[in-house]
């Protein structure tokens, strides 16, 4: 366990070292979690020894439940429920069959590649499936990639979880044999699936109205309602926990109650959590660095790396294509989407509950999702950026299907109703008119660069992001769009 000292060092070397290699990782083929793991590495007993850490070191614990339990909850407030309405069948393919399907696949790996037994392979794969939201923003935030590719993308990170985290939960359970019997297995999904989600829905939902009606009386600062949303989300998790369920279940159900009653938390808390957020997660991947070196020891190296190379490039690639199938997209979105499912921190830190939890051979196991989360890093956080850049200048003058597309619902759906047209001649009388239209120019920039002409006064737009833009825009005007 890492003294006070050396505790206040990290967190020194943490938020320094990211401030000041951020406009670095934003241009080059890095990210914050491989430097932040080599670096963890390079600290540690295997290399210069300043930092002693071991997978069941307590300070490690604190760090991985403070980090996974917001980034869950913060992905949750920003599951919008009228977004899953709208997108419901692509979170529902992904997070169900495209996950399901993901584990087995990577289960058949380890027991083939690595001599697992079934309950061994089906944690591994568990915590396997689980798309880091952290290593998928870089992609999430690149404006070249369209729209409905990133929102796909961001919904699976958001949501798959709810299907990975009780699965590895069970899974636990089965390999201790701490529950037996129809009546003690119906006792703990009671807990698991009802009493924990119940509990942390009650949760949020009682925070989010006392501070609602608390602003009411008395306007409250900021910065304390930012503190007050860090604190709520602890609240649910320990709520969760001492009802005998999850807190890390309870904690993603209270953000997602939250919005789904309509009350909102102060903006200052989003962002105060996500910044909280960053810092654990980077402190936790230079823990995690100095950490994993010891339990991958003894591991077959040449194994592994197979195991890494089925669980990137086999198992994910073939599960999702075979979801998507149906989708209206281009192959090389169909290629980008199943290819990009980076395994980071969100693996670790589930792993890190098999091994506090006590599971035999956990550490081993750990080990073993290590290397594959060090491969995963290395191959998706030096993609990232070239992959934007390659999405970028693949331009052609026609719009693939998915960039036609505002929303990851449109991927699924036939070809548009007919759209009322009208002629060049009309569209000028109704510009020199008393309520002129807005007139959209959703070209490609091939189709715009090769055209050379623009409607005076238009405004362009991506295709892809017209559902974006919409947001606060006066509905009431009428909207022209215009492509070739």
């Amino acid at each position: 366990m890492p003294d006070l000292t050396t505790a206040l060092g990290l967190l020194a070397v943490v938020l320094v070292l990211s401030a000041l290699a951020a406009g670095l990782v934003a241009r080059a083929p890095l990210s914050f979690p491989m430097l932040f793991l080599a670096l963890g590495v390079l600290l540690g007993g295997h290399g210069l020894g300043l930092l002693d850490v071991h997978a069941d070191d307590p300070t490690l614990e604190a760090v991985a439940v403070i980090c996974l339990a917001l980034v869950l909850f913060i992905d949750a407030v920003d599951l919008r429920p009228q977004d899953l309405r709208r997108h419901w069948r692509l979170p529902l393919l992904t997070t169900g069959p495209g996950t399901m399907l993901t584990i087995a696949l990577i289960a058949a790996a380890g027991m083939l590649t690595l001599g697992l037994s079934l309950v061994e392979a089906l944690l591994v794969a568990a915590a396997l499936s689980s798309l880091d939201p952290v290593v998928v923003r870089d992609v999430v935030r690149d404006t070249r990639i369209p729209n409905a590719i990133r929102q796909t993308l961001r919904l699976e990170a958001g949501t798959n979880d709810v299907v990975v985290l009780p699965a590895i939960l069970i899974l636990i359970a089965i390999s201790q044999n701490t529950v037996s019997g129809a009546g003690g297995w119906l006792a703990f999904g009671l807990r698991l699936f009802v009493l924990g989600p119940v509990v942390g829905a009650a949760t949020g939902i009682a925070g989010a109205w006392a501070i609602s009606q608390a602003g009411r009386r008395t306007p409250i600062p900021t910065e304390y309602q930012a503190l007050y949303g860090i604190g709520l989300v602890f609240a649910a998790f320990v709520a969760g926990e001492a009802a005998g369920s999850s807190g890390f279940l309870a904690a993603f159900v209270a953000g997602f109650a939250i919005t789904a009653v309509n009350h909102t938390l102060c903006d200052c808390f989003v962002e105060y959590g996500e910044i909280t957020a960053e810092m654990a997660m980077l402190l936790a991947f230079i823990l995690l660095g100095a950490a994993l070196p010891a339990v991958t020891e003894g591991l077959p190296l040449a194994a592994a790396l197979l195991f890494a190379v089925l669980v990137l490039a086999v198992a994910r690639p073939v599960a999702i294509t075979l979801v998507l199938h149906r989708a209206a997209i281009s192959h090389r979105a169909r290629l980008f989407i199943a290819g990009f499912g980076p395994r980071g921190l969100s693996t670790l830190l589930l792993m890190l509950l098999v091994v506090h939890a006590g599971v035999p051979e956990a550490e081993r196991l750990l080990g073993i999702a290590g290397v594959v989360v060090a491969v995963s890093l290395v191959l998706h956080g030096s993609a990232a950026t070239p992959l934007g850049g390659w999405y970028g200048r693949r331009r052609t003058p026609d719009l693939r299907p998915e960039e036609r597309e505002s929303i990851a619902a449109g991927l699924f759906q036939g070809p548009p109703a007919t759209v009322p047209r009208i002629t060049p001649e009309e569209l000028a009388a109704m510009l020199a008119g008393a309520r002129p239209p807005l007139v959209l120019d959703v070209r490609s920039t091939v189709q715009r660069q090769t055209a050379g002409g623009r409607i005076p006064g238009d405004v362009a737009v991506a295709a892809g992001a017209i559902d974006d833009w919409t947001r606060g825009q006066d509905r009431s005007r009428p909207v022209v769009v215009y492509c070739t």
